[in-house]
């Protein structure tokens, strides 16, 4: 009977940990779009803050009626499919953080400094996120749970990022190094928020 019990609670386990992360992997699918935003802006700013925008308050619109128990075609689906379990009847934030933090860093910032942020919006964090979540064994104290395979993860990506965007070796080590100890504070959904802007300010700094 025991065993029978191991069993079960065995293929419990195995499932759920396999929904959270084909959740977990959808989620950063989306995150990984806002990298076009960099190239978007290039061609046209003004088009690309009010696309940004526009995108913020529909999604916005359609959250809320989702929570009034209307169904939204793709909208509605696709964020009950991307929620985490904390977001279980809640209006899930995560989109409206994520098209807040790239317009936030195209508003504030010249060009590399913009790019610089929202790369690290869009791969620090994702697969900072996604590699902690497959792989992350090594857990570092005081971040909620976040990983040092995670935060490798987040600093490689910032420094493929900045290094391909400035061709400076050096100062594009300190932003990932910035990049990933801002990327560990424990901030939730607004870390879409926090993290380019922190990074958007030090990027101006530096270059």
């Amino acid at each position: 009977m025991e065993q029978i019990l191991s069993i079960i609670i065995g293929r419990r386990s195995l499932f759920n940990y396999a929904n959270e992360l084909r959740t977990e992997i959808l989620r950063k699918s989306i995150h990984f779009l806002i990298a076009t935003v960099p190239a978007l802006a290039a061609w046209n700013l003004g088009a690309t803050m009010a696309l940004l925008g526009s995108g913020i308050i529909l999604y916005a619109y359609c959250e809320t009626l989702r929570l009034q128990g209307y169904d939204v075609a793709i909208v509605s689906r696709l964020t009950a499919m991307a929620a985490r379990k904390r977001d279980t009847g809640r209006f899930v934030m995560g989109p409206v953080t994520l098209g807040l933090g790239a317009l936030v860093s195209l508003l504030l910032y010249p060009e590399p400094a913009a790019s610089i942020a929202i790369y690290t919006l869009a791969f620090g964090d994702g697969l900072s996120s996604l590699v902690g979540r497959l792989f992350g064994t090594i857990r570092i104290p005081f971040t909620g749970g976040k990983s040092v395979e995670g935060s490798l993860a987040c600093f490689t990506a910032v420094l493929v990022s900045a290094y391909g965007l400035s061709g400076r070796l050096g100062p594009s080590l300190g932003i990932a190094a910035f990049a990933t100890i801002v990327e560990a504070v424990p901030s939730k959904d607004y870390d879409n928020i926090i993290l380019p802007v922190a990074v958007g300010f030090m990027a101006r700094l530096i270059f």
